[in-house]
């Protein structure tokens, strides 16, 4: 599948969710720090947004870049990933993190695979429990007031609202993040 066809879908899912929150291009806008044009550009998939752009988008239409992409591409009940396909793309050229999506569509398994650094500043917490795991590398990772170093082959379990931070402290680190998706509602009362 031609990727920057698939990442221009994304446009009808922002739609989607900005008409769901009865939300006003100049509201995401001012939100997400994007222009207007820029935005109706995107949901009439006439633009590309990076994926930092899309998550400051998802940021303000209140969910994830994540979800957002899943909602823009049907879910296969069986779908195979090639190491060479997916979103795989850093915030610029000579930027060496890549982010790169292992299940397509609107699932209630999320996973993606971090390689390099992304925004150490970008504070996460969500709705569901996730689990990272470093496949190579070294990251530390803030939760709860803590820290914990992982180094290869080293696993974090991170229940349902959690804030957490994370950043790689060795070049090139991969981190495999394996979550439930936030469209699912599995965080029962007593854990919030």
């Amino acid at each position: 599948m031609d990727e920057q066809k698939e990442t221009l879908r994304v446009g009808s899912a922002v739609r989607r969710r900005r008409r769901q929150l009865e939300l006003t291009l100049a509201v995401v806008a001012e939100r997400s720090g994007l222009s207007v044009p820029f935005l109706s550009q995107v949901e009439n998939e006439r633009a590309r947004p990076s994926r930092r752009s899309l998550q400051r988008v998802a940021d303000a239409l209140l969910t994830t870049d994540v979800e957002l992409l899943a909602a823009a591409d049907p879910a296969c009940t069986v779908d195979l990933m090639r190491a060479d396909e997916g979103d795989g793309e850093g915030s610029s050229p000579d930027d060496a993190s890549r982010v790169r999506n292992l299940v397509r569509g609107h699932h209630q398994l999320h996973a993606i695979e971090f390689t390099g650094d992304h925004d150490e500043g970008r504070e996460f917490q969500h709705r569901n429990d996730e689990l990272m795991y470093v496949v190579g590398g070294a990251v530390e990772v803030e939760a709860e007031g803590r820290a914990y170093r992982l180094g290869r082959g080293d696993s974090l379990y991170l229940t349902g609202g959690v804030r957490h931070r994370w950043r790689a402290t060795v070049p090139d680190s991969q981190v495999l993040v394996v979550a439930v998706a936030d469209h699912i509602e599995a965080l029962d009362g007593s854990r919030r």
